[in-house]
């Protein structure tokens, strides 16, 4: 066996192994013999690149692994990685402008895999105009890469002051960091969790879980009114450029009147204050 070969055996089998899945599971999932997976596994068998990417499928490995699994089989990438503001991105990037255009006059932010915001809306300002000066506020917490609204809301002089159900919201919201980071298979994934879980501090985790609702509550107090909202995350389901692919658009809705009318009476005064001229 060869260097080259050595390399995507180890990396068929980490990944195997990673999801948790036998050869037999891996099989059934890719549709081919548990010997076909044994021979690949021990380099008896050299993968074509339709293999390296019906396994990767079955094992739902992310787009950017799969190119170092293309590569360590012999191939050339097959994902692109392009950066949204690049012309052959310019379709997406429209998209999602569309998006938070319409989404307004409600809060709604494109994150990257790491929840970097991309691209944000008019109204998602709202929600950082609570904070203070939205730079004073990232030197606060400690951070000089880019705005990471994860990291905004976890940390103690971010967004959480304000949340008065935080215990309610942080620990669905730290589960779900952490299956994404295990998921990802990333140590860059798996480091940005371990220091936003520091940041998130103890939580309380209860194993009932009899009162789940379907969409979480965020409420957030401004000392006045109390914004009640929700989020929807979405996803481009079949991108096959990694960048769109990791990319989610975060929306946030009114769950009551009061807060629909806060932000209605925010872009309301918005406009007046564009015909006058301020």
């Amino acid at each position: 066996m060869n260097m080259q070969s050595s390399q995507f055996t180890d990396n068929l089998r980490q990944w195997r192994k990673h999801r948790k899945m036998s050869q037999l599971d891996l099989a059934l999932a890719a549709e081919v013999s548990q010997r076909h997976v044994s021979w690949l596994e021990t380099g008896r068998s050299q993968p074509s690149r339709e293999m390296v990417v019906k396994l990767s499928d079955a094992m739902d490995v992310p787009l950017r692994k799969r190119n170092s699994i293309l590569n360590s089989a012999g191939y050339a990438n097959l994902y692109a990685d392009k950066d949204l503001s690049e012309p052959s991105m310019q379709r997406v990037a429209h998209i999602l402008e569309d998006i938070l255009s319409h989404h307004n006059p409600y809060p709604a932010f494109v994150l990257d895999r790491q929840w970097n915001i991309k691209m944000k809306s008019e109204a998602a300002g709202t929600l950082f105009e609570i904070l203070g000066d939205p730079a004073q506020v990232w030197r606060d917490v400690g951070d000089t890469g880019e705005l990471n609204i994860a990291l905004l809301t976890v940390h103690p002089k971010g967004l959480r002051r304000f949340i008065s159900n935080w215990q309610e919201v942080a620990t669905p919201f730290m589960r779900r960091l952490k299956k994404e980071a295990l998921e990802s298979g990333d140590e860059s994934m798996l480091r940005r969790y371990d220091q936003l879980k520091n940041h998130a501090g103890e939580l309380i985790d209860s194993n009932d879980h009899s009162d789940l609702v379907p969409v979480l509550p965020l409420e957030i107090d401004l000392g006045g009114p109390v914004l009640n909202l929700c989020s929807v995350i979405s996803t481009f389901g079949t991108a096959q450029d990694i960048t769109a692919n990791e990319l989610r658009i975060e929306t946030f809705y009114p769950a009551d009147e009061p807060t629909r009318r806060y932000f209605r009476g925010l872009s309301d005064n918005d406009l007046c204050q564009e015909k006058v001229g301020i």
